[in-house]
């Protein structure tokens, strides 16, 4: 355990300036502040530092905006793309009349979400692996206004570049859906991902592994060793940050929109899950199908039966469903596997080893707020423990392969994030056991995401109605 004066103590080894403050909005960005460190000390991780709630998406009205930011030790790290030598701590939002964490703080709920599963006997311990792609581009542009509205993008790596005029153009460009591990000078983001990973290393995020993904135009995945809840919802978020910088660095861009690219395979976060108790796992069996114990069974029976609720929170945006149809390893069907790729729940054969032995959840992507997805698939599954919720029998064929009677009586996930946020309303008590999510910040979600993103885009012509509708 870090305590202030041992970051303290890094901060003046180090030769840090400035303290750079970081806490995530509801939405699930980071948001941040900079003070010189000559104005931080150790009573700033009890007394905090405040900042304007109201001007925070999700956050407080203007009428009640202060708000203090709690420093947690065990956050700092060296920030990699400061030029000023700077601390960087992530933190907890606290009221400043009450000092309680506040509901809203995603962070808050995550580890409530922990500390529930605790209060429950079953297992002291949940590990999260997520496997979150992105892409990286050479250019975006995009904009709407009240006549116009388009998106543009580009990379020396598409496809669609195959006949331009490059002076010259050296080709090896990966065609649609045929991106996964071809070697440089096809995949030519090897040294731009591994500069990624050595920096993530740097921070102290265990990245395992980097390689180019399905799609054209510079898909790429980052891996990371797995570990607990909020501490991994943490790592994604500096994850996130260093991709993004790493990209910029060499003017380019980064993205962890699902859907950038029409007819290609968007970008998911399949979420690796297992709980644990006294150091042991709980959901190997070896007479089990897949290995798997009874228990992990009814963990997957609360995810499966909670799914088109999660979605809502895992898979939060419009653009979210542009990727969750079938045909593009989309897991929309809500079974599970031990090796289908379009099942929602897929149970890795990998190894046999006890500790290995996980489910895997893989209709979230990386547009979610890890704090909040992490914390509703744990309580999902808790749900499935607690009622003994039975998934079913597994489906290890090739779903879009089924007869169209036996495909019709497979449940998928909602089409829309409309259907979504009304599964969600609908269905919501399970995140409310232990106080760990309450009906505030839920019905908050909902309605941002309603007003703020599904009706922003409902309400706009799209591009593609001037094709198709133009000469009525």
């Amino acid at each position: 355990m870090k305590t202030p004066g041992d970051v303290l103590a890094f901060a003046r080894e180090k030769g840090v300036k400035m303290v750079d403050l970081k806490f995530i909005d509801l939405p699930g960005i980071w948001q941040h502040f900079s003070v010189p460190l000559a104005e931080f000390n150790e009573d700033t991780f009890q007394e905090g530092l405040g900042f304007d709630g109201s001007s925070i998406r999700g956050f407080k009205t203007i009428n009640e905006s202060d708000m203090i930011l709690i420093p947690d030790p065990e956050t700092a790290i060296i920030d990699p793309f400061c030029k000023v030598a700077t601390l960087s701590l992530i933190c907890n939002v606290v009221d400043p009349v009450t000092r309680q964490k506040y509901n809203r703080d995603p962070r808050h709920i995550a580890q409530k979400a922990e500390e529930y599963l605790k209060s429950t006997g079953i297992a002291d311990q949940s590990f999260w692996g997520p496997e979150a792609e992105f892409f990286v581009f050479d250019d975006i542009r995009y904009d709407q206004n009240h006549y116009s509205g388009y998106y543009y993008i580009d990379s020396v790596e598409g496809i669609w570049n195959s006949g331009r005029n490059e002076s010259p153009n050296l080709g090896y460009k990966p065609r649609f859906k045929e991106g996964y591990f071809p070697v440089p000078p096809t995949d030519t983001m090897q040294d731009l991902r591994s500069e990624m990973v050595m920096t993530m290393l740097e921070a102290g995020v265990p990245a395992e592994c980097h390689h180019h993904e399905v799609a054209t135009a510079g898909q790429a995945e980052i891996d990371i060793k797995y570990t607990t809840l909020t501490r991994m919802a943490d790592y994604l978020m500096i994850y996130k940050y260093i991709v993004k910088n790493v990209a910029r660095k060499y003017n380019k861009t980064a993205t962890f929109m699902p859907k950038p690219l029409f007819q290609d395979n968007g970008s998911g976060m399949h979420v690796h899950q297992s709980l644990w108790k006294d150091g042991k796992p709980l959901f190997f069996d070896p007479g089990g199908y897949a290995c798997l114990s009874e228990m992990a069974l009814y963990y997957i029976g609360g995810l499966l039966k909670h799914a088109p609720a999660l979605t809502a929170i895992c898979s939060p945006t419009t653009n979210s469903f542009k990727r969750l149809v079938p045909g593009y390893e989309a897991p929309v069907n809500l079974v599970y596997s031990q090796r289908n790729r379009s099942a929602a729940v897929r149970i890795p054969v990998y190894s046999g080893n006890p500790k290995a032995k996980r489910i895997e959840y893989r209709p979230p992507d990386p547009s979610c707020n890890p704090y909040l997805a992490f914390a509703a698939m744990l309580m999902a599954g808790i749900d499935g423990i607690k009622n003994k919720i039975d998934p079913g029998d597994p489906v290890d064929m090739d779903i879009y392969e089924l007869p169209a009677a036996e495909a019709k009586k497979i449940r998928s996930v909602p089409p829309s994030l409309e259907q979504a946020l009304q599964a969600l309303r609908e269905d919501h008590q399970f995140l409310l056991e232990g106080g760990v999510f309450d009906e505030d910040l839920l019905n908050t979600w909902i309605e941002y995401k309603l007003a703020r993103e599904c009706d922003a885009v409902r309400l706009r012509p799209h591009p593609y109605e001037f094709m198709l509708y133009y000469d009525v």
